[in-house]
């Protein structure tokens, strides 16, 4: 990085060996197939799901019984929209039993 941008403070032009890899040609990835489900995960999900209902039980009663300036679902409303974004991006992601290799039983 530091080499690039004394090549373009003095203005000389980048070595020809630079110049010929600069760009990525190609990228192969290996091994995304066999990502499974990991039990610890999905119990840590379980539990941040059981944080997020005691805390939406929690402001619910709060509101209720003291004056609070806002509704109840500016605070829930983001926090259950966070947790399901999160839950389905791993649930999206990981699939619950990896794919098999064309060609294989």
């Amino acid at each position: 990085m530091f080499a690039n941008l004394l090549q373009l403070i003095t203005g000389r032009p980048p070595p020809p060996e630079v110049v010929q890899s600069a760009f990525v040609e190609s990228v192969t990835v290996e091994g995304r197939d066999a990502e499974r489900r990991n039990p610890k995960v999905e119990r840590m999900i379980l539990v941040c799901w059981v944080l997020i209902t005691i805390k939406h039980v929690a402001i619910i009663w709060v509101c209720q019984n003291y004056r609070v300036p806002y509704h109840q679902l500016w605070i829930n409303f983001p926090t259950w929209l966070l947790g399901v974004l999160a839950t389905g991006l791993y649930y999206g992601r990981v699939p619950r039993h990896p794919r098999k290799p064309p060609g294989t039983l």
